[in-house]
């Protein structure tokens, strides 16, 4: 990638059942990732908010409420980013290309949902309208049936992915109990997550409760800038690569089980980062539902098609495996706020990377892979991020 941008700072809101507005989340956000960068708000020069919406809130004119923050940001350039739960990435991307094009030297991005004041109905209608609404099928899934659907083909291509999924629930849950801002810090055993129960029915089958990401409010913000003016910070972690892979929206125009669009964009970010799978130490990637955590082993080149399994069964993607795959706890467990998971997922790589995980620290991190899906896979950010030393 030519120009190289850094991230120098982060905000992050706890995730969950939230009293705070979505006003007051992205002032909370916008506050932190100042202070912790250092910047002056006067120096900030665009400012980019991903929020899905989909008549979720009625604050609409979302972007405006970032200039609330500070008197300083009045007369500063907002605009939102819309791409499904990948409008965090978006908003990114957006923020990254004002940086090149030369508008902007300094990007302020942030990322928030205000999701759980609306019943569960409206909320899986909401974002129901990620999916394609011109056929007659298509247009009456909720995001549940859609990943249901894709477990059973699955099954059906490969073999039974439900242990597999019930252990991928496990682990991210478990990794939540170490992260103070994920929405639920409850462990499940392998028993629990596994079996039909009244506690863990089915909603989609075969998906069960406890394969779903949680509905959640949050917000999260980064600083971006470019990579020479990164020096002058405290803390820097370079973007060595940021790919954007788009593909058809309706799921009967595609092999759905193949992830097409998500190992395309895994390997543009490899080729573009000049890395392999084996020099990243960490990933966040989009967990939404656990068969989309297995499909993605697969798509970012842990096993072959059809045993995304083995990842789990040799330990790779546990906490103290090769791969730790969302230490954070992931979608799963940590919620899904869903303008704001793009922007979470980059600013806890920053905390990885420059050493302010916490409990959730990878030691020694160098190198860590974030992925942000939007919609059945049809939006992919795939972005490999890197420890900048001074």
């Amino acid at each position: 990638m030519a120009d190289k941008i850094s991230i120098v700072g982060s905000g992050h809101t706890r995730f969950g059942r939230l009293d705070a507005s979505l006003e007051d989340m992205i002032v909370e956000v916008v506050r932190e990732a100042v202070q912790e960068s250092g910047i002056d708000p006067a120096e900030i020069d665009a400012v980019f908010l991903g929020h899905f919406n989909s008549g979720l809130v009625s604050d609409g004119f979302a972007s405006s409420l970032i200039h609330q923050a500070y008197p300083a940001l009045r007369f500063t350039p907002a605009a939102r980013a819309e791409n499904a739960c990948a409008s965090g990435s978006a908003a990114i991307h957006a923020g990254m290309n004002a940086i090149r094009a030369g508008t902007a030297r300094t990007v302020l991005v942030v990322g928030a949902e205000k999701m759980t004041h609306r019943s569960t109905k409206d909320v899986t209608r909401a974002l129901a309208g990620a999916g394609y609404q011109n056929d007659a099928d298509e247009k009456h899934l909720s995001f549940p049936q859609v990943f249901g659907i894709a477990a059973k083909a699955y099954t059906e291509r490969y073999g039974n992915p439900l242990d597999a999924m019930a252990r991928i629930s496990v682990k991210n849950h478990a990794n939540a109990t170490k992260n103070p801002l994920a929405h639920m810090q409850k462990q499940f055993t392998f028993e629990e997550a596994s079996q039909v129960t009244d506690k863990n029915p089915e909603i989609a089958p075969p998906l069960r409760l406890t394969d779903c990401s949680l509905v959640t409010d949050g917000a999260a913000a980064v600083v971006l800038t470019s990579e020479t003016d990164a020096a002058r910070f405290d803390r820097a972690v370079r973007v060595r690569s940021a790919v954007h892979v788009s593909d058809l929206l309706p799921m009967k125009s595609r092999d759905f089980l193949a992830f097409e669009g998500p190992e395309r964009a895994f390997g543009l970010a490899f080729e573009d980062a000049g890395v392999a799978l084996g020099d990243v130490d960490f990933a966040e990637v989009h967990d939404c539902f656990t068969i989309a955590e297995l499909l993605t082993y697969e798509a970012m080149g842990l096993a072959p098609k059809g045993q995304g399994a083995r990842a789990l069964e040799e330990g790779t993607v546990y906490r103290d495996g090769a791969l730790p795959v969302n230490l954070s706890g992931g979608l799963k467990a940590k919620g899904h706020p869903v303008g704001a998971t793009g922007v979470s997922m980059h600013a806890l790589a920053f905390r990885q990377l420059t050493g302010q995980a916490g409990e959730i620290q990878r030691n020694g991190a160098e190198v860590g892979l974030v992925f942000n899906m939007g919609g059945a896979a049809v939006a992919n950010y795939v972005s490999v991020l890197e420890a900048q030393k001074a």
